[in-house]
């Protein structure tokens, strides 16, 4: 056995194992993340003998003698100045990947006190970070470097809290520190571990499941199969269509589905058990694609058939407008499944509750969790209490269940506390992915530029279940005219199944594809009529009072011209540019009931901030307590923002659709009014135990409204992305001009942009979710994500031009940040090269993997 030194202490592990396992689970020192333990993610680094090494990698019999530090390890100053640099820069939002940061970090600094901006660049090309595009996090190495070079005593916090001010996030210094708690940190007496045996074919019937072999491995506990199952077999947000289990007699879907699961005393145990459970298949050629599925011979996925949803939109005369048009431009588009490659796996751990069952989960949405599982229980609600866990990162991709209900129900049927936690190889087969799309889009307009009509036709590829299918379809074809003043649409969409992973939310919902159709088009229109492409857009480009395609009449605040307007000095100084405008609504619209809800308790002299409103990375905690100050002139140090519990919190519905600071910064100002007229008399002391409740219901009209302007939305936001390529055909700057309505918090808000540009950059460019038969074949490390060094310099623009008392004027950023990027791009090398390209990611760019194969 070896014998090293961990953070000073030696230590000798019993058996040899990964460093990872080692420090995690025999030394507690979970500031160490497992993120992929596949060497590509770079949220396990520590500095062994002072080098950034990943801890997945290294077995503990070849560390003898060795020194690794983590960031439990650090001296007290240098957390409290890696702290507040990564905290005043902005640098932390889901913060799954800040301690490997922090210590990749330290192994430069230890080296280069002085570093530039290059250098930082190279420290930390080995960590992903999927939420802030690397730029805040890079500033803070910078002033981190500076405050540990100079001796700097660090500033005290100052900051009022209040809307506008650019408050540290409440959570960046536990974050940083690896202080706050991810559910696979968490560490219960008498916990065991689940998982589930996947299928072995994207479509086949199950004959018959044999457990009898793995039920005689020491340390088996439990193999549960679809009959065991108390309550209702199939789960879902929206269509009850996914199946818990595949029973016995019954048909795979896609490679996720769950055969068995196993419930025993150590991972490894549970992955030995695996191995001997026998599964009879009749494997059958699997449905690869909408085009196969839609026709009239195909074998059903689903007993209802293989479409999920029709959507068809249609607003005035497009036909007889495309006619008489003077230009008339016609193109297919294709976009690629993506993967959402959140930093944290999905990890859920489930016990008895009195009567019922308590999950700890990581989620968007805990009322949906509870709602699914106690449905899949037999149990009523109440029953079923969900607390939220710190959430590493989410991007839609934890709306549906992947391990909630495997835990609830190997819990419910075992008496114990059950983890179960996704590698990431599953994690990227199971989770629902971004939509494939393909689009026909036909785009007219008149001898000057303005438009007059669209048709389009978007089927989307929804793979074996619903999950939120239906609105990502909506959502496209909602918003697949564009944020432009025309009135003729005929749009019609399709989400048909395959046996392909699901698809669901991904930032954007459904509007990044229909986007990029939408802006090429234009792109090609402006060529014919004689101008450019932000000439185009300029005429066209909505404004208030006048009435959006979906017949809704632009409000006061919509400031998309101002957005166009802030580009135009970059957009006329450089050669190779391209540029594209975005709308994207806020909140669930189009009729849908859409409920925002906070409560305040006042607990020993501090304001408790209750709901269930999910905190992914989006800051929504920090938005909370600065509409909180706006409104009661407290300091940030009198609020404590809660976890969401269903027994504490009300129901503030999912995080999804840019909704949560809007909806439930609104309940929360609305709590907060209350409680300001009471502050009036007494002090905050004085009001001890008491609770104020807030409540905003968003008022929309259902689609297909017979009003001849229908508000589908209660706010929408609107963008204008510019790409400048060098001569090389890099891209050298993007810039990113947002109407944002109002910025409660400016930094935060220009993090949101940063992270939503690069995450688009690479669904540009290099990212894909390759399929073959329906089988995944991506790794994490071959997902084509952008690295630190790969992101170009980013400028954000932010227009403020609401003030509406409604959430301050703010309007929701998470989502439209990631939509206009991939279209400017394109444009960009439209102009550099002369190639017009209609598909995702792009060919032919110095990105592309041909490319890079040939250098």
């Amino acid at each position: 056995m070896s014998t090293f030194f961990v953070n000073g202490e030696q230590v000798t592990p019993r058996r040899n194992q990964k460093l990872l396992t080692f420090l995690r689970e025999d030394l507690n020192l979970v500031s160490v993340k497992n993120g992929c333990s596949e060497g590509a993610c770079g949220t396990c680094i520590v500095l062994i003998n002072g080098k950034a090494t990943k801890a997945c990698i290294p077995q503990t019999d070849r560390l003898d003698g060795k020194h690794i530090i983590t960031v439990e390890g650090l001296t007290q100053r240098e957390k409290d100045v890696y702290a507040y640099a990564f905290c005043e820069a902005g640098a932390v939002q889901c913060g799954f990947c800040i301690p490997g940061m922090v210590i990749s970090a330290k192994g430069l600094l230890d080296q280069v006190l002085d570093p530039t901006p290059e250098q930082v660049k190279e420290a930390i090309k080995n960590n992903i970070c999927r939420c802030t595009g690397y730029k805040k996090i890079e500033k803070a190495i910078l002033l981190a470097a500076s405050l540990l070079r100079n001796h700097i005593p660090l500033p005290s916090a100052t900051s009022s809290g209040q809307v506008g001010d650019p408050l540290g996030r409440i959570d960046a210094m536990k974050k940083v520190l690896g202080q706050s708690e991810y559910v696979d940190d968490m560490r219960i007496d008498g916990m065991i571990y689940g998982s589930a045996l996947r299928s072995a074919y994207p479509r086949a019937i199950v004959n018959h499941i044999s457990t009898d072999e793995a039920l005689k491995l020491d340390g088996v506990l439990g193999i549960i199969t679809s009959k065991d199952i108390p309550g209702a077999h199939k789960i879902g947000h929206l269509k009850k269509d996914w199946d818990v289990l595949i029973e016995e007699g019954g048909t795979t879907r896609y490679l996720g589905d769950a055969i068995a699961l196993i419930a025993a005393r150590s991972p490894e145990i549970v992955e030995s058990a695996k191995k001997l459970i026998q599964v009879d298949y009749t494997p059958l050629a699997p449905i690869t694609s909408p085009i196969e599925a839609l026709k009239n011979d195909a074998p059903l996925i689903h007993e209802n058939g293989n479409v999920l949803q029709i959507e068809h939109l249609v607003r005035g005369q497009a036909d007889e407008k495309i006619k008489q048009a003077k230009y008339v431009v016609t193109r297919h588009y294709s976009t690629p499944f993506t993967e959402h490659a959140f930093l944290e796996p999905e990890s859920a751990i489930a016990l008895p509750n009195e009567d019922g069952i308590l999950i700890y989960s990581a989620d968007q949405g805990i009322y949906q969790t509870r709602t699914e599982c106690a449905a899949m229980l037999g149990l009523e609600p109440e029953q079923v209490r969900v607390i939220a866990k710190t959430v590493g990162g989410g991007f839609g991709g934890k709306e549906d269940m992947s391990v909630q209900h495997h835990a609830a129900l190997l819990a419910y049927l075992l008496k114990c506390p059950v983890k179960v936690s996704l590698s990431r190889k599953e994690s990227l087969i199971v989770h629902p992915k971004r939509h494939a799309m393909e689009m026909d889009f036909t785009t007219a307009c008149d001898e000057n530029g303005y438009l007059l009509a669209l048709k389009a036709t978007i089927i989307s590829d929804t793979g074996a279940y619903a999950s939120l299918g239906g609105p990502v379809l909506q959502r496209a074809c909602t918003h697949a005219a564009g944020p432009y003043s025309y009135q003729d649409i005929d749009i019609l969409g399709k989400a048909v199944y395959t046996n392909n992973p699901p698809a669901g939310a991904f930032r954007g919902f459904g509007v990044t594809q229909s986007c990029f159709a939408m802006e090429s088009n234009l792109n090609l229109l402006a060529e014919m009529v004689g101008i450019s492409p932000y000439e185009i857009r300029l005429r066209n480009a909505i404004r208030p009072g006048q009435v959006l395609p979906n017949g809704q009449i632009a409000s006061d605040d919509t400031a998309l011209v101002e957005t166009l307007e802030a580009v135009k000095p970059y957009y006329d100084a450089h050669p190779y540019v391209g540029i594209a405008c975005a709308i994207k609504n806020a909140g669930l619209g189009v009729g849908i009931p859409d409920t925002g809800r906070c409560k305040l308790v006042i607990i020993d002299g501090k304001v408790h901030i209750r709901t269930s409103a999910a905190c992914i990375g989006q800051g929504l905690g920090t938005v909370m307590t600065q509409i909180i100050c706006e409104t009661t002139h407290l300091k940030p140090s009198d609020i404590i923002h809660e976890a969401p519990d269903t027994k504490l919190a009300p129901n503030a519905g999912n995080t999804t659709a840019s909704r949560q600071t809007l909806f439930t910064g609104e309940a929360a100002h609305l709590a907060a009014l209350k409680l300001a007229k009471d502050l009036q008399a007494v002090s905050l002391d004085a009001l001890n135990g008491k609770e104020y409740d807030g409540e905003y219901v968003g008022i929309t009209d259902k689609m297909g409204s017979p009003k001849e302007n229908p508000v589908s939305h209660i706010a929408y936001g609107y963008a204008t992305h510019l790409i400048i390529l060098n001569e090389a055909g890099k891209i050298e700057k993007v810039i990113a001009a947002h109407d944002v309505g109002r910025a409660i918090n400016p930094k935060n808000v220009e993090g949101q942009i940063e992270g939503g540009v690069t995450m688009s950059l690479g669904y540009a460019l290099t990212e894909n979710y390759p399929l073959t038969d329906c089988m995944p074949t991506a790794k994490f490390g071959t997902l084509g994500l952008f690295k630190a060094p790969d992101v170009p310099e980013i400028e954000t623009i932010i227009i403020e031009k609401n003030h509406s008392d409604l959430a301050y004027g703010a309007k929701g950023i998470g989502e439209i940040c990631s939509i206009p990027t991939a279209p400017a791009v394109a444009l960009a090398y439209w102009q550099y090269d002369g190639e017009f390209r209609t598909s995702l990611p792009l060919i032919h760019t110095p990105y592309s993997k041909e490319r890079r194969k040939n250098k």
